[in-house]
């Protein structure tokens, strides 16, 4: 029997979305008389211009490069073996790419950190006087930069990121679709964490349960953060390696799955539990929380200003006693976990439709921390309801 390799695939996007991508951004190349994007990635939580362009995720802190020229298919880098060895993945799996390279090149091995670049020059022989832009400077390494800029002298360098991040912050009928698969997901992982979460259990014991159980519904990358605290003291999310406390009777317990879905889109959905019955102190803070939550959606509107929404939200804490957000307390969300516009006051990008926001605030003092978190669409009058199906409650386990 003859095997179709496509079936080890767990989903790919359609071949229509990838060429409205490659249309809109080559549009406005074609603008701005820019003729080549070069971009890297190294992960999937905040790897998302390699998967907007070719539909394949970078993982696991191995850089892939793309370039995308204005008139031709891309060129794609990966670690890998020189040739004629390893290609790289089957062509089948890199749709408007004309040429898989690969060379052995580890951030870990220092010497080897400029080998994808000198493919990238080689991909732009053509091109050595054009005006070619990195997409997103922070994604890539020093080497990586400093042998382009060198080794290209007559090329000018200038920066679109702004070009495309304006296209992919604007989902599509086809994304918005796979973004509502991932909240449905995670609902479903919620809804198995209630089960789960109890006295005499690890913290780290109850995330590798809920991890498993997204892979088993379809998530193709797994972050889960979760805290637990003896009650009268705060327990925010925490990482893998602060998650050995055992919860304990009449304690709070955060969780937060963070988990892309089939496809690659990001959601998030944040909840408070508490191992026996709830104190009017928590719920107090909890809908708060959720007060705070409404102020940023009834603000989020075509057209409105990061900074406004902001400063609204901020000011609310104030008025109430809290501490004010200095971080990053709603964004949006695609194949990156943290996407623009991030809602804060030195964000330029205005808030349009079709974008996914996700809305967390929190609302902390030194006895409690709190915080919901939801994914909402943008329409033409304002704010969706809910992507997430979860009651907004703390959950008594």
């Amino acid at each position: 029997m003859t095997e179709n390799p496509k079936e080890a695939s767990t989903f790919a996007i359609s071949d229509a979305e990838l060429e409205r991508r490659w249309n809109a951004v080559r549009t406005r190349m074609k603008e701005e008389r820019i003729d080549a994007l070069v971009m890297q990635d190294t992960n999937e939580w905040l790897g998302g211009y390699v998967k907007w362009f070719t539909d394949v995720s970078a993982r696991n802190g191995y850089p892939m490069t793309v370039v995308f020229p204005v008139d031709d298919l891309m060129t794609t880098i990966m670690s890998g073996g020189r040739p004629p060895g390893d290609m790289g993945p089957p062509a089948w799996t890199l749709r408007g790419v004309k040429n898989r390279l690969t060379a052995p090149y580890f951030p870990s091995i220092h010497y080897s950190n400029i080998y994808d670049a000198e493919l990238v020059v080689e991909a732009l022989r053509e091109r050595k006087k054009g005006r070619i832009s990195i997409i997103g400077k922070g994604r890539v390494s020093i080497a990586f930069y400093e042998y382009l800029v060198k080794n290209m002298p007559d090329a000018t360098f200038v920066d679109a990121t702004d070009l495309v991040d304006n296209i992919k912050a604007v989902k599509s009928a086809e994304e918005i679709e796979l973004i509502k698969k991932t909240c449905a997901l995670q609902d479903e992982a919620m809804a198995y964490a209630k089960t789960i979460i109890r006295p005499g259990r690890k913290v780290f014991e109850i995330v590798g349960d809920v991890v498993h159980k997204t892979i088993m519904l379809g998530s193709e990358e797994q972050l889960v953060l979760a805290g637990s605290s003896p009650f009268g003291r705060p327990g925010p999310y925490q990482k893998r390696q602060y998650q050995n406390r055992t919860v304990r009777e009449n304690e709070p317990f955060s969780l937060l799955i963070e988990v892309n879905g089939p496809g690659g889109m990001y959601a998030e959905l944040g909840r408070a539990f508490f191992t026996g019955k709830v104190p009017a102190e928590l719920s107090d803070a909890w809908e708060l929380c959720k007060e705070a939550q409404k102020k940023t959606l009834n603000l989020l509107k075509p057209g409105a200003d990061p900074k406004t929404i902001w400063d609204a939200n901020n000011e609310f804490l104030a008025h109430h006693g809290k501490t004010a957000e200095t971080r990053l307390y709603a964004h949006g969300q695609g194949y990156d976990l943290v996407e623009r516009p991030a809602i804060r006051d030195d964000e330029p990008m205005k808030v349009s439709a079709n974008m996914n926001i996700v809305v967390h605030p929190s609302i902390g003092t030194d006895r409690v921390w709190v915080s919901v978190c939801d994914n909402y669409l943008v329409l033409e009058g304002g704010a969706s309801p809910c992507l997430h199906k979860t009651s907004q409650e703390i959950f008594s386990v």
